[in-house]
């Protein structure tokens, strides 16, 4: 989601739960026990986003501060021009997402095929 939002010229951002053990932000900045951060690669200094932690460094009010944030933490992720992303889930007990329904493409009556048989 990082590099699609970056490549389609989108600001990532994710937001973390602040209360998760591990996680290294600044304290004046957290909301509701909730963090934004921008991880773009203009703001997110050495960057390194893997399966264990989101880790970088970078500015908050001018002064420097080294992030860390642990995978589990982090409770989405979202374009800042366009709002749209991702929401992560957590917990067993959250609810299953529902099963998606087949699609099923209805047909106009009295539409014909733009096929044609080949011989």
């Amino acid at each position: 989601m990082h590099e699609w939002m970056g490549d389609n010229g989108n600001t990532p951002h994710i937001v973390v739960d602040a209360g998760v053990d591990g996680v290294m932000v600044p304290a004046e900045h957290i909301k509701d026990g909730k963090i934004i951060l921008n991880i773009s690669h203009s703001a997110a200094h050495n960057l390194k986003l893997s399966n264990e932690a989101v880790s970088f460094r970078a500015r908050f009010s001018g002064v420097p501060f080294d992030v860390w944030v642990p995978v589990g933490s982090v409770l989405g992720i979202y374009a800042k021009e366009t709002g749209q992303g991702m929401i992560f889930s957590h917990g067993a007990d959250q609810p299953e997402p529902p099963e998606p329904e087949p699609e099923q493409k209805e047909v106009p009556k009295g539409s014909r095929s733009h096929l044609k048989v080949v011989k």
